[in-house]
């Protein structure tokens, strides 16, 4: 993050806080930022199981979605004839809102690990497939040529061209999927689990502890972008290691 979004943020942390004080708006309608971070450090011990559940929950769920998605993405990509007829229906599930499939996939499923998980698949999966798709398809249609004129199979030319070719776009999706796994896994909590940021809401909406539901939304927020930085870290040695491998290859 950079240093003018930091000022920028802590300007507006100081305004909700001075508006709290000159107001005197009640605690539990709405705290100010000193009595959320407060609550944060003394509820931590309590707090922290819930964010641990969290954090295993939306990293397993984004595991699997990337997994499902670069796949279904790659497949689709090698078949024009079923991407014709799937693409579309990818667009039109996305007006869906997963919270509506949330009552089915409990009575289908229980509720158990797994309806959690498809939860948080359903979120991630499409911005990977798109993108990755569309990195396919920005391929260098000279540098495509080239191979086949050298006589390159066409998986030697996905694997070999292709794949690469689609890193940037394939980490964007994965870094968008990553801020909504979060959430995600929020979400799915709802639906009945034992711990967890979703649960943790939930406790403290029912007692009218509005700190405590500030102090979970800003634990959603800082582990969303905890998991873009790390995906953005790894996006940077991922790429500019092919990078030095193509400039090696051309010295030699």
């Amino acid at each position: 993050m950079k240093g003018r979004s930091i000022i920028f943020i802590a300007f507006l942390l100081f305004i909700w806080e001075l508006i709290i004080r000159i107001a005197d708006i009640p605690h539990w309608l709405l705290p100010a930022p000193s009595a959320i971070m407060i609550e944060g450090i003394e509820s931590f011990s309590t707090f922290s199981p819930h964010v641990w559940a969290t954090i295993q929950l939306a990293l397993l769920g984004l595991a699997i979605g990337v997994i499902c998605g670069l796949s279904v993405a790659v497949f689709l990509h090698r078949s024009s004839t079923i991407r014709a007829f799937v693409y579309p229906i990818l667009i039109v599930s996305q007006n869906v809102p997963v919270l509506v499939l949330a009552p089915l996939l409990i009575i289908w499923f229980g509720f158990g690990l797994l309806p959690k998980l498809i939860i948080i698949c359903l979120v991630c999966f499409f911005p990977i497939v798109i993108a990755a798709m569309d990195g396919f398809r920005q391929t260098s249609a000279e540098l495509k040529h080239y191979f086949a004129m050298i006589g390159a199979t066409k998986g030697q030319t996905f694997w070999k061209l292709e794949w690469p070719y689609a890193y940037p776009s394939i980490f964007s999706g994965i870094k968008i999927a990553a801020t909504y796994s979060v959430m995600g896994a929020v979400i799915a909590e709802w639906l009945g689990a034992k711990k967890g940021i979703g649960v943790y809401m939930t406790l403290a909406q029912s007692s009218f502890r509005t700190d405590r539901v500030f102090v979970a939304i800003f634990a959603i927020v800082l582990l969303s972008l905890l998991l873009f930085s790390v995906i953005r870290f790894v996006e940077k040695l991922v790429v500019k290691g092919r990078g030095a491998h193509a400039e090696h290859s051309r010295h030699i």
